[in-house]
């Protein structure tokens, strides 16, 4: 199994200058995601831990790198990263941010670790909803596990999560090419996959972009625009994202592949791309393996 390209952080995940606060973390997945919840919580269910946000308490949602995450947690609260903040205290972010500060620090203590975008059937009954989780290479097992980090108690019991989510059942988790597969097998309804007022295959497809970019280490914002992504189902090359999806639900058979997508115009991320939620095009800078995005 090629795993190495998920054994350091790169990129978005890369702590930076913070790299130290890793230093001292306690050791394993299951530790880890414990960390990352006591630093972390979700914007759209702070108010089940009795926290209301403000404007600028958001917007910390739209960081997008690890190393700018730990600038503003470090600022706030210089204790170790192991003590948790008070829940009022916590960085704001949504899934993808609980993934992407999981698999850094999983990296870290070199583990295999990578982000996966696809939908969780876990939130909403019948419904699969728009969600990022850590996939990390279980050394014992021999194989890829899904762990959702942002699952505490309150979370398992506000959503009434039966399973471990430290090991997350392949079918209460589609990966974003499993998800495809399956509703253009008429095996399942694109509509119920989605999030908001925003369901659909178009919606999928984006998914997918950002699940094979994530794999080529490059975790964007769940509601960044770019390349290939479109709003309606009678826009999308279906051939095109059948290819992605096969890619997307085996990527280590597919490593070439990826390789190959990622110098892809309708893939790979662009010096700008197109903030759904602030509705505005935003400069982003990416550096993975010394190769700068142009």
């Amino acid at each position: 199994m090629n795993v190495d390209r998920y054994e350091k952080p790169v990129a978005m995940s890369d702590p930076g200058r913070h790299a130290a606060l890793f230093d001292g973390l306690p050791r394993g997945a299951g530790a880890l995601a414990t960390t990352v919840q006591g630093l972390l919580i979700h914007q759209h269910i702070a108010p089940a831990y009795g926290v209301t946000l403000g404007g600028d308490r958001q917007a910390q949602s739209q960081v997008r790198a690890v190393e700018t995450m730990l600038d503003e947690i470090v600022t706030r609260d210089a204790r170790p990263l192991a003590v948790a903040r008070a829940v009022n205290e916590r960085q704001v972010g949504v899934c993808r941010h609980f993934t992407l500060l999981h698999v850094a620090m999983l990296r870290t203590q070199g583990i295999p670790a990578r982000a996966r975008c696809g939908f969780g059937a876990y939130f909403e009954a019948g419904r699969y909803l728009d969600h990022w989780v850590t996939e990390y290479w279980n050394e014992d097992r021999q194989c890829w596990v899904l762990f959702d980090s942002q699952i505490d108690d309150r979370q398992r019991e506000l959503f009434g999560i039966g399973f471990d989510a430290a090991d997350v059942p392949r079918d209460q988790f589609l990966v974003a090419g499993d998800a495809w597969s399956l509703c253009r097998a008429g095996r399942r309804d694109p509509g119920a996959f989605g999030i908001l007022d925003m369901h659909g295959l178009w919606f999928i497809a984006g998914n997918l972009v950002r699940d094979i970019c994530a794999l080529n280490n490059r975790e964007m914002l769940p509601w960044d625009v770019w390349g290939a992504m479109r709003m309606q189902d009678s826009e999308l090359d279906l051939s095109f994202f059948d290819r992605l999806a096969s890619v997307s639900c085996e990527p280590d058979a597919h490593v070439d592949e990826l390789d190959a997508l990622d110098r892809d115009e309708r893939v790979r991320i662009p010096k700008a791309v197109f903030n759904a939620v602030l509705d505005c095009v935003q400069d982003v800078k990416l550096k993975v393996a010394g190769v700068a995005n142009v």
